[in-house]
């Protein structure tokens, strides 16, 4: 057991990597965020720089420890979570190209980067073992697919590739120097056979992807680990300076930003298998765990010890979210005036307009009834789960010429109903194949409104549940952090010892259960026909 008795967390999502520093009993003593740059490209293409996330990384960590006002010397241990990206580094770590701009420093695929489209379909067309465990059919979102067309686009650059990294086992990689990954991250996006301990070298070949097999996948990973192992020595010299701590501090194995959402919550009473975690931000994510495996057409997994070390996990989620609900408010007339409201009271425009629902109605259930006509099927980039259709795009029925606060209002309400009722056919989909989840625990910037957690309640027919914690996501990767620096012996008891309900949000009953059901069955209407009228072009 060591002296030391804080841990520092480090989240790096879409558009910014923020540092949390905790104690032994998940109180979060002080926080700090940095942007991090973001590139776009037509076809699809999203970019980031490594080295620019690093340099965000070492800003926010030393921010928190000025704010928590804690000694390098009492950091235990110190975790990382990121979203589910490509970084591609050449010999020494140089970062290189992955795109037509032919800079080196945008030397990440970000994970909604849709170009692989084709690849993933060719993939899919298959039919591979392998596929059963990604929910029957691989996603443009993951891994091997980026990497068959940065093969078959860029193969200067794949044969110059030194390593292929998920974001998160980049971050301990530069922290450490270990080339370990995480069960977590190639489980979950590389189609690694963690309940088997192997690559399938024969879906590698299969795909054309077989040097990655025949070099005994040197380049993505040939040592995987539980997230939460302690990796290396330790932060190496370097890295220690850069982010202002000690050398030598333990450094656990990372994890994929939504599931560092499902450690810092579903800890609760009834553990893992009774809660599902709900993870809403840029994208969502939701995540189930059960003893045995259970497979869900559409849904991501079963994926074995890829978030609570030695159970199941199905993955589901919609590719956008929040990024969902800013596309479609930007698209009515009164989003500028709108937004500049709520930047003048410090408010996103999202936060602003649930607190106009708010105020509108006596109770928060009642807010769908500020959406009467107006349905949303917020698909802007696609189905994730349960339909996997990355060609499904966004449906709005029933926008009039109305140009006031109001009719934004109930646009956000709709769109937000709509999430809902997105949420709810992957609990539908997951309750038909045998999971036992029963609640909802909620984490992510997205939804932390009272509002949105009761729309989300009354949409699913769940009960959604909030945690005391500030920050789940931070509280998850530092619980990684814990373990690897010895406060706790495993990642499931440091899931129990910092974790605490704080609040429940009950589905409505009555008038309003009966009006979401019937609007749920207006949603899949208009998502089927979207999907009829666009196969015939």
């Amino acid at each position: 057991m060591t002296s030391a008795s804080h841990v520092i967390g480090v989240d790096v999502g879409t558009g910014s990597a923020r540092a949390g520093v905790f104690d032994a009993s998940g109180r979060m003593l002080g926080t700090a965020r940095r942007d991090i740059a973001i590139f776009r490209e037509p076809g699809g293409i999203v970019e980031q720089s490594s080295t620019d996330i690093w340099a965000a990384v070492c800003a926010a960590v030393q921010g928190a420890m000025v704010r928590a006002g804690v000694d390098p010397a009492q950091i235990a241990g110190l975790g990382f979570d990121a979203t589910c990206s490509l970084v591609v580094l050449g010999q020494g770590g140089h970062p290189l190209p992955v795109g037509p701009s032919g800079d080196p420093l945008r030397d990440i695929i970000v994970w909604m980067d849709h170009r692989a489209v084709d690849q993933a379909e060719r993939i899919n067309a298959g039919g591979h073992e392998v596929l059963r465990y990604v929910g029957g059919r691989i996603s443009p979102e993951m891994e091997t697919p980026k990497l068959l067309w940065l093969r078959e686009n860029l193969p200067q650059v794949f044969d110059a590739a030194w390593q292929f990294f998920d974001l998160a086992d980049f971050l301990t990689w530069r922290a450490t120097g270990s080339l370990a990954r995480s069960t977590c991250t190639v489980t979950c996006k590389w189609t690694y056979l963690a309940h088997e301990g192997r690559w399938d070298a024969g879906y590698f070949r299969a795909i054309g992807l077989g040097v990655l097999a025949d070099e005994g996948f040197a380049r993505i990973g040939q040592r995987i680990v539980d997230p939460g192992t302690a990796l290396g020595q330790g932060l190496t010299d370097t890295a220690a300076a850069e982010l202002g701590l000690r050398p030598g501090t333990p450094v656990g194995a990372g994890i994929i930003d939504a599931h560092a959402g499902g450690l810092g919550t579903v800890g609760l009473e009834g553990g893992p298998e009774r809660n599902m975690a709900y993870v809403f931000g840029t994208s969502s994510c939701t995540m189930t765990s059960t003893s045995a495996p259970v497979f869900v057409p559409g849904v991501w997994g079963p994926y074995f010890s890829a978030m609570v070390p030695g159970m199941w996990l199905n993955e589901g989620g919609q590719s956008a979210a929040g990024a969902a609900m800013e596309q479609l408010l930007l698209m009515h007339p009164a989003a500028s005036e709108a937004r500049q409201t709520a930047g003048a009271e410090d408010l996103s425009l999202p936060a602003w307009l649930a607190g106009q629902a708010a105020a509108r109605v006596e109770s928060l259930s009642d807010a769908a009834l500020l959406a009467h006509g107006l349905h949303v099927v917020p698909e802007f980039l696609g189905n994730r789960a349960p339909l996997a259709d990355p060609h499904a795009r966004a449906v709005i029925c029933g926008l009039g010429m109305e140009r006031d606060i109001e009719s934004l209002v109930a646009l956000y309400v709709a769109g937000l109903c709509g999430l809902g009722y997105g949420l709810r056919q992957i609990m539908d989909a997951q309750d038909q194949a045998g999971t036992g989840a029963t609640r909802i625990v909620i984490s992510g910037g997205a939804g932390e409104s009272d509002l949105v957690r009761q729309i989300l309640a009354d949409t699913t027919g769940r009960p959604v549940v909030a945690t005391d914690s500030p920050e789940p996501v931070l509280l998850g990767a530092a619980i990684l952090g814990s373990v690897a620096g010895g406060l706790f012996p495993d990642v499931a008891a440091a899931m129990r010892a910092v974790t605490r309900e704080a609040r429940v949000y009950p589905p409505a009953g009555g008038e309003i259960a009966r009006l979401h059901e019937r609007r749920f069955d207006a949603y899949r209407r208009l998502q089927a026909l979207a999907c009829d009228l666009r196969d015939e072009g």
